[in-house]
């Protein structure tokens, strides 16, 4: 199966490197700027492939702003889309809104721990996932995929297709680069993944 995934686009969280989360941030203005330039090389991609496509998002209000503004840069409806909670970002708990450099003044020791074993690793709350965890619910979602799709999420479960789908090891998984001015695309077919 064909997929396309944009990572929302910044927010003035990831601007200054916090912990987001399920914290329901808006996009910044170059965030918007970046879905934008997504939508316009989507619309591009998917007259190439020439199918008909299925289009959903994290329920949170990022990616949700992100998908409207790619829908639109292609010329179709904005609103034309469905969410799935399957996709809503990993939860960092306690920590969500603090940055690491916050965090090691109290939880030093923790925070040495989580970069020990960033996958595996479960932060303080009661809420709190490791990517691990959360990556349970990303291959739900991607077991249920039935059709070529557009999918914007956020970069936790894009850590967890890379690890499912491109068999990347865990610690590379959680360190990699994930983009928001580019877009994934995987072929579950051919367990192939990567940037374009």
């Amino acid at each position: 199966m064909l997929i396309y995934v944009v990572r929302h686009g910044q927010t003035d969280w990831n601007a200054e490197r916090r912990l987001q989360g399920q914290k329901d941030i808006p996009l910044n203005a170059i965030g918007r700027e970046q879905a934008r330039l997504n939508g316009i090389d989507l619309a591009e991609i998917l007259k190439v492939e020439g199918i008909a496509f299925d289009f959903v998002a994290s329920p949170l209000t990022r990616t949700r702003q992100t998908m409207e503004i790619v829908r639109t840069a292609m010329g179709i409806d904005p609103r034309g889309y469905r969410t799935d909670e399957r996709l809503v970002e990993v939860s960092f708990g306690d920590w969500e809104g603090f940055t690491l450099k916050e965090l090691k003044v109290t939880q030093r020791d923790r925070v040495s721990e989580r970069n020990l074993n960033k996958w595996d690793f479960i932060p303080p709350g009661d809420d709190a996932e490791s990517y691990e965890i959360m990556s349970w619910r990303s291959a739900s979602w991607l077991n249920s995929v039935d059709k070529p799709t557009v999918c914007v999420t956020h970069g936790g479960v894009i850590r967890s297709l890379f690890k499912m789908i491109g068999d990347v090891p865990k610690h590379e998984a959680a360190e990699g680069e994930i983009w928001q001015d580019r877009i994934l695309k995987i072929d579950t077919a051919e367990r192939l993944i990567g940037w374009i």
